[in-house]
Order: C-alpha cells, then sequence, then structure tokens
C-alpha cells in the first residue's frame, strides 16, 4: 500500500492539473479532511463510553458472570479448549465487544486470547482450529448493536441511523456460521 497511494495521489494531482480542476480538487481535498475529523470524534466518543464500560465491567467482576454466561456458546466453538484456559475470558470478552458492535475495543481482548491460544497451542508454527475459529469470529462476527456503524450514519444526518440492525445481524449471522463450517471441514490439526 506504501508504494501504491504515492502514485494514486500523484496521478490524481497530475489530472487535476491538466483538467484545469485544481481548484476543485483542494476543495475537495480540505472538505474531506474536516469530514474525517468531525468522522473520527463521533466515532471516538462511542469508543470511549464502550472502552470505559468494558473496562468498568471487566473491574466490577460483571465480565467474570459474562465469560460464565457465555462458556457454554464458547465450548461448542472451542471443544478442545480446557474452562480453566486464560483464553477463555479474553475470548469471552472478544465476543461481548464484538457482539455491540465495537470491534476496535474487541481488538486487544482478541490479541490477548490468540497469545493465549498459542500457548497451548501443539504446533507452534500452524494454526490450531481454536486458534482458525477465533480468526472466524473476530472477523466475521455476530454484531447484535453495530454501533460503530449507527454512530457514522447519524453523524452523516441518517434519519434512521439504526435501521441497518436487522440486515447487519442476518449478513454477520450468515457470515460466522458459514466461517465455522469452513473451520470445522478444512481446519486440520496436523
Amino acid at each position: 500500500m506504501n508504494k501504491i497511494w504515492p502514485w494514486i495521489i500523484g496521478f490524481s494531482i497530475i489530472v487535476g492539473v491538466f483538467s484545469g480542476k485544481i481548484q476543485e480538487m483542494t476543495t475537495c481535498i480540505f472538505d474531506s479532511s474536516k469530514s474525517a475529523i468531525e468522522t473520527c470524534i463521533s466515532v471516538f466518543g462511542i469508543i470511549c463510553l464502550w472502552s470505559g464500560f468494558m473496562n468498568i465491567a471487566e473491574k466490577s467482576g460483571l465480565l467474570r458472570k459474562a465469560e460464565k454466561i457465555a462458556y457454554p456458546m464458547i465450548k461448542i466453538l472451542f471443544p478442545e479448549l480446557n474452562r480453566k484456559s486464560p483464553a477463555v475470558g479474553s475470548i469471552a470478552m472478544n465476543m461481548t465487544a464484538n457482539m455491540i458492535g465495537l470491534g476496535n475495543i474487541a481488538t486487544p481482548m482478541g490479541i490477548r486470547a490468540m497469545e493465549e491460544l498459542q500457548k497451548e497451542n501443539k504446533n507452534k508454527s500452524k494454526l490450531s482450529k481454536s486458534m482458525m475459529t477465533l480468526l472466524v469470529l473476530n472477523m466475521s462476527s455476530i454484531q447484535l448493536i453495530p454501533t460503530t456503524v449507527i454512530a457514522l450514519r447519524a453523524s452523516y444526518g441518517s434519519e434512521n441511523p439504526a435501521e441497518i440492525v436487522l440486515p447487519v445481524l442476518i449478513a454477520s449471522f450468515t457470515a460466522v456460521i458459514s466461517g465455522i463450517i469452513l473451520v470445522r471441514i478444512f481446519g486440520r490439526e496436523d
């Protein structure tokens, strides 16, 4: 990407100069920059709110309760994982954050879970089925509340920013089921 972007930017500037639309291009660059900053600020607020909530939930023991509630599902998705594994808590937190649409918050928890799963992995040079399953869940997670997308839609003036909840739920559920089936069929541990 570092080699492609300079070419795209350079080509755009050349086209702007030769087409006589350098003023429109400059205006567009500044308008896009302003829009990007406004979007980042609105999304940053949502991420801060939910990060704080997850931190409070972790310190208050609420996540331990969530872990106990989520364990039956984790046991189905990760049958080779021991209940006392340190990865179970991180997986539960990752799944919870993804379900409420906070992929940015779920990522550090997913990394922590992946590190714990790697410690338990017998063949360190290949992914275990648990690691593959976690990747599928993290990338295609079921989102009950797509918080970030709703915030983006609201920041751009959508009349009904939450109208995407059902399509996102259907799409993410289909992606998770398909991914888990593929891991179970093709994921081999040597």
